[in-house]
Order: C-alpha cells, then sequence, then structure tokens
C-alpha cells in the first residue's frame, strides 16, 4: 500500500508541475541567467547517462582499457562531434566504431 501512495504521491507532483509551466505558458519570464543555466541541462544529462555506461559497461569498476568497445566508440564519438559538430555523424562513426571494435578487435 506504501508503494502505491508514494507512486500516486510522484505522479501528482509530476503533473503539477509541467501543468503549471505549460498552463503559465509565456507569463513566466526567466532571467537571462536561467536562461542560460537550462540550455545546458541536455547537455548535462546526456553526459550523466552516457558516461556511467561508457567507463563501467559491466557495473562495477571502471574499465578504462582498449578493451572495453563502448568507451572506444564513446572517445571515436567526441572527436568526430569536436571537428564536425553533425550530430547524426557523430551517432554513426560512434555505433561503427563501437561494433567494429567489438567484432574485429575484440574477437
Amino acid at each position: 500500500m506504501n508503494y502505491v501512495v508514494v507512486i500516486l504521491g510522484m505522479a501528482v507532483i509530476t503533473f503539477a508541475i509541467r501543468s503549471t509551466v505549460f498552463l503559465l505558458g509565456e507569463r513566466i519570464v526567466f532571467p537571462p541567467l536561467v536562461r542560460t543555466a537550462l540550455g545546458f541541462v541536455p547537455v548535462t544529462v546526456l553526459t550523466a547517462i552516457i558516461v556511467p555506461m561508457a567507463v563501467t559497461p559491466h557495473g562495477g569498476a571502471p574499465e578504462l582499457t582498449w578493451r572495453n568497445a563502448q568507451l572506444v566508440g564513446a572517445l571515436a564519438a567526441c572527436v568526430v562531434s569536436a571537428i564536425t559538430r553533425r550530430p547524426l555523424l557523430t551517432i554513426a562513426v560512434g555505433l561503427g566504431v563501437f561494433f567494429l571494435w567489438q567484432g574485429l578487435v575484440l574477437r
């Protein structure tokens, strides 16, 4: 029963936050500093998701070796992104390096 109450509480809070911003729309004016900070949220969230998966692909201790295909693919994607600034090419190269590394190097 406690789980149901917790889940319903989280749903109500989430709905309240999202609907408030949606209903107030343009009437809310964020200061420039807040708008600048909100621009970094997607990058921060993606980094928080991807880095642990690349560094510790099997959980536990970090695997900072050449045998970690996820890390090699992520590093290749970082290089391509820094050079080209093209998201689709970055994803394609990262996945390509990951699968080639896993299939050819780690065989």
